[in-house]
């Protein structure tokens, strides 16, 4: 289990993963994980008190030293139900516009 904890806007736009259908977060992490290995995250968002609980799948791998300088960890692809289905839309209303910016980050 890993929490994750969002207190700007910024950060969150940095690791959130629209791509993914039901999408996804980038996890910062040394420790090595397998494609769709489990992986539970409890997250926190910016400007909001209540944890979400998460058990998401490894979708990809950034290993250490990626190039670009790219920061090792994992994407987190949120499971197809309900729950993530609302924890995505609420990202997307804090993210707002900004989650069409071309502005660079963690993720594809």
């Amino acid at each position: 289990m890993m929490q994750l904890v969002f207190r700007e806007k910024g950060a969150l736009y940095a690791a959130y993963i629209p791509l993914f259908t039901d999408g996804g977060l980038f996890v910062p992490t040394p420790r090595e994980y397998h494609l769709g290995e489990d992986i539970y995250l409890i997250l926190t968002l910016p400007d909001d008190q209540q944890r979400y609980p998460i058990a998401g799948k490894v979708a990809w791998i950034t290993p250490a030293n990626a190039s670009g300088g790219r920061t090792q960890g994992v994407g987190v692809r949120f499971p197809a139900d309900e729950k993530s289905r609302l924890i995505r839309l609420r990202i997307e209303e804090i993210l707002g516009t900004s989650i069409s910016s071309s502005k660079p980050t963690q993720t594809i």
